[in-house]
């Protein structure tokens, strides 16, 4: 039987989150959000990946569900059928490329495309070796431009920026001046053990918080009936518009003071124990 409100969609963040350490779902996390689906709450998974490479992750999920992608970006189901996108502008992406000239090399372009071309960067030698796995995973996709910018023929979805932790945050500061910064959202997902650092540019409007809104809306929810977990910086505004918020036992203590729900690591199911408490309230 379907429950009732408060809890009516559950928006669950993909890596350090719904993954293990080892990139794998856990039996008790897939249970989990199968019970969650039985009892009727909707399950969606927001995510900083591109859709074609979260896809086999939420199919793994083993339940129906939509998935939230690039941030916040792109919104569609496991079938591919598109409810919004929420892409840069070619105008914005280009003053950005002129802004960020000295960051280029560890620059990558995603368009919403599945062939390859879907990410575009001038090269390999300014990239992180702890990217190196991904780099793999997407080989089929990449392709090289110099300069970038004459890539930028249609609105990309985003601009990302990846490389050492000190190094990311010397690129923030630089993209926190400058007119372009009134035009884009800048998101960070840090990984400090591994000493790497993501840095995601999008459209000013887009977040994984805004995407989770306009999908809860659609669904005629209130924010209260709305449950999040996440373990990163890219999370955060995920988790301020979510009635209830988890973080996950594995962040970083700054996030752990934001008043959400300490849910246990990934590596110890910390989704599954988030379900299994979100579930006994109703």
């Amino acid at each position: 039987m379907a429950v009732n409100p408060p809890v009516r969609l559950l928006a669950i963040d993909i890596d350090g989150t719904l993954l293990s350490s080892q990139f794998q779902i856990s039996p008790a996390n897939r249970a989990a959000l199968r019970r969650a689906h039985e009892a009727g709450v909707e399950v969606v998974l927001v995510t900083g990946r591109r859709h074609t490479f979260a896809l086999p992750i939420a199919r793994e999920a083993g339940i129906p569900l939509c998935l939230i992608s690039s941030n916040g970006a792109v919104t569609r189901s496991l079938d591919g059928e598109s409810f919004h996108r929420d892409l840069l502008p070619v105008a914005t992406a280009r003053r950005l490329c002129e802004h960020m000239s000295d960051f280029r090399g560890s620059m990558v372009i995603t368009f919403d495309r599945e062939t390859k071309g879907a990410l575009i960067m001038e090269s390999l030698d300014g990239f992180h070796s702890s990217i190196a796995g991904w780099m793999q995973k997407n080989a089929e996709f990449i392709d090289y431009v110099a300069p970038i910018e004459q890539c930028l023929t249609c609105d990309p979805i985003q601009a990302m920026f990846c490389g050492g932790v000190g190094p990311m945050r010397q690129l923030q500061e630089r993209l926190a001046v400058g007119d372009v910064v009134r035009d884009i959202t800048v998101l960070r997902t840090e990984y400090p053990h591994r000493d790497l650092s993501i840095v995601d540019v999008l459209n000013h409007t887009c977040s994984k918080g805004t995407a989770v809104q306009r999908w809860a809306e659609h669904r005629g929810l209130e924010r209260e009936q709305v449950v999040a977990i996440g373990d990163n910086f890219n999370d955060v505004e995920m988790l301020q518009y979510a009635g209830v918020g988890f973080i996950m036992g594995n962040a970083c203590d700054e996030l752990k003071q934001n008043g959400w729900r300490l849910t246990a690591s990934n590596d110890e199911s910390g989704v599954a124990a988030a379900i299994v408490q979100v579930l006994s309230e109703i």
